[in-house]
């Protein structure tokens, strides 16, 4: 895959321990990358970073994102060929009581990872990643390109839009010579391994384990939904371009979302859900505070189709079924067969591309 060039290379990853972090780390370890891992701690328990057991697979080291000279020197003593940044504040109700947390992490801790590489000659090439999120939210039923808008009303959504700014400015100040980096924007992904609160799916896995009713605020939201594994096959394939020296992707910024026709509402997600796990049940109880939440948030992806030659394979039924068959091993009594899944997983997407001919699958 992304013909063979993470095989031997370092590869440094913040937000290592997160559910899209974790995941990558465990693909880079698969392509034989050496990887170091840069965050604060576990975020959840249980967690797919130690189910998995990355600590044994990967150099780990616990730091924040706000302190650059810890930052900076992890970066520096690792020597990496290439940088994956996913380190972020992401909940966003969690940004309404914690906006300050959320900007320093997001915004700052974006810069520190910037200043980093400009400190590590070793690096030739980044994808940074920020979030759908990041576009001012007009709720139009079309899909957000590249070059609309950026910053959103809550914390959450004003400190991505904070971040691709800062991104777009380090890159053409300090950057036209390399190394080579680009940020990329996805959102609403879903796949075995993520206990984050406050997220649908995770909060339906926890209960339902439990013989529990899930309850949920807002049934009638639509997003579209994607499996980890989509956006996570366009950073690396992003970075395999970049490291090809290609200079006209250097400082461009690209969408990583499902096709057009994956745009359901939670109600459906979770019959979907359901279907696969026997005795789930689930009641909408809306809350009296209510918070400004997206109904509808989409992405084109046409520029990495046409740029990239990516697009996602999965379509709502296959993202919904690898989803469940996971919490559910990890949940059963197979639970020790978690990596055995996870890895099979990878496969199963990879067999999936390359059945469809993209380029990265080779």
């Amino acid at each position: 895959m992304f013909d063979d060039v993470y095989r031997g290379k370092r590869v440094f990853i913040t937000g290592h321990t997160g559910f899209k972090g974790s995941w990558l780390c465990f693909w880079l370890h698969r392509l034989g990358a050496e990887v170091c891992g840069y965050a604060l701690g576990v975020p959840t328990s249980p967690s797919n970073f130690e189910i998995n057991g990355l600590e044994e697979r990967i150099t780990h080291v616990t730091g924040d994102l706000r302190d650059r000279v810890a930052l900076v020197r992890a970066m520096k003593d690792f020597g990496p060929d290439f940088v994956f940044h996913l380190a972020a504040q992401a909940i966003v109700r969690r940004s309404y009581d914690d906006p300050a947390t959320t900007f320093e992490t997001n915004a700052i801790g974006t810069m520190n990872v910037l200043e980093a590489v400009r400190q590590c000659p070793s690096v030739r090439a980044g994808v940074l990643i920020t979030s759908d999120k990041a576009y001012r939210n007009q709720e139009w039923s079309w899909g957000y390109r590249e070059n609309d808008v950026l910053g959103g009303e809550d914390p959450y959504s004003a400190s991505k839009g904070c971040a691709e700014l800062i991104i777009y400015s380090y890159i053409r100040s300090f950057f036209k010579d390399g190394p080579r980096l680009a940020s990329t924007r996805a959102g609403n992904v879903i796949g075995g391994g993520d206990w984050a609160s406050d997220r649908i799916v995770p909060d339906a896995a926890r209960a339902w384990s439990r013989g529990e009713t899930l309850v949920i605020r807002s049934p009638e939201a639509t997003r579209p939904w994607q499996h980890v594994l989509e956006p996570l096959s366009g950073y690396l394939w992003l970075g395999k371009r970049l490291w090809d020296e290609q200079p006209a992707l250097a400082g461009e910024a690209f969408n990583f979302g499902p096709d057009a026709r994956v745009n359901q509402t939670v109600r459906e997600l979770l019959e979907a859900m359901a279907d696969q796990w026997p005795g789930a049940t689930w009641k909408v109880d809306r809350p009296d505070e209510v918070r400004k939440e997206s109904t509808l948030l989409k992405l084109s992806c046409d520029k990495a189709l046409h740029r990239l030659g990516w697009r996602a394979v999965l379509d709502f039924d296959e993202t919904v079924a690898m989803t469940v068959r996971w919490y559910r091993t990890c949940y059963g009594s197979d639970r020790e067969q978690v990596s055995d899944m996870t890895a099979a997983q990878i496969e199963q997407y990879h067999q999936k591309a390359a059945s469809e001919g993209l380029a990265w699958t080779k």
